[in-house]
């Protein structure tokens, strides 16, 4: 990265930053979160970067709100990110920010280091895979808080809303926070069968090990393998909503991507319908599982 400076601003008022479904009246104890699924780029921002709208979109979560439609379609609350992760990503914490990625970052920052800043996936990434540079310049600090405050910040608060709802009604909530991974990571345990799913449960302690345990058995009634906290054990969201002496819990899934799409023609296949209902199924079955659960 050069020390170029990228002055640009971005015009929040035009973006509709996510969508929500069937948020009016939930029928399960269950609110689904889809973060990185955005497709959205801000027109300043694909103006400003190194790299093409088809690069920027390798570490999309591509069509995952599309999957588990059917169940928010059934009484479950959805929210869906519309701006995609390279932009911000609010599956990170606020304080996981690369003040070396700005022209002009305050010189008394109070913003410690993290591991993910180190490798460029802050809040603001820096890289997408494989370690290619989104920018060719530094930003302005101005503009990356702006990022936080008229993107990440509503978003969160909007979900946290959704899940006070829930405990409201049910009296507990179970926040799935819906994600994809790349295919090469998914054959590690076994050569003859990849890994279709991965239920990330910060090892046991973000939801009930019933809970996870009942989820992942519906979904081996398709014939999928799925693991526990492999290569994933949950991430901010996961970590951050989880609340268990509020009733609070969460579970981050991951899916295979390459169960329903093309990974680099970002086209889906055949068996995306079939994927995208066993799912669904798999879903709502927990949440019947769950209005009985806490009875």
């Amino acid at each position: 990265m050069t020390n170029k400076k990228l002055d640009f601003r971005v015009d929040y008022k035009k973006l509709q930053i996510f969508e929500e479904f069937n948020t009016q009246d939930p029928k399960f104890p269950i609110v689904l979160s889809s973060p990185h699924s955005g497709t959205v780029f801000p027109k300043e921002f694909l103006d400003n970067v190194a790299l093409t709208k088809d690069e920027l979109r390798s570490s999309e979560d591509s069509f995952v709100s599309e999957i588990v439609m059917n169940a928010s379609d059934a009484g479950i609350p959805l929210i869906s990110m519309n701006i995609p992760r390279t932009f911000i990503d609010v599956n990170r914490d606020k304080i996981e920010i690369d003040e070396s990625m700005f022209f002009d970052s305050p010189k008394n920052s109070d913003i410690a280091e993290c591991r993910r800043c180190r490798v460029g996936l802050g809040i603001i990434h820096r890289v997408v895979y494989p370690n290619k540079n989104i920018y060719n310049g530094l930003l302005s600090h101005e503009e990356g808080m702006n990022r936080i405050k008229f993107v990440y910040e509503p978003y969160h608060k909007r979900l946290k809303q959704l899940v006070d709802k829930c405990v409201r009604k049910f009296g507990f909530c179970l926040l799935i926070d819906c994600h994809s991974m790349p295919s090469m990571i998914c054959n590690f345990i076994d050569d003859d069968k990849k890994l279709s799913f991965c239920l990330c449960t910060l090892f046991d302690e973000s939801c009930p090990t019933q809970v996870s345990e009942f989820l992942s058995k519906a979904l081996e009634e398709y014939g999928h393998l799925v693991e526990f906290n492999r290569p994933y054990a949950g991430a901010y969201i996961a970590f951050n909503y989880c609340q268990p002496r509020k009733n609070i819990y969460t579970l981050q899934l991951e899916i295979n991507r390459d169960l329903y799409m093309d990974e680099k023609t970002f086209e889906k296949k055949a068996d995306f319908q079939i994927i995208s209902k066993q799912i669904c199924q798999s879903i709502l079955r927990l949440g019947n599982f769950l209005l009985d659960f806490k009875k």
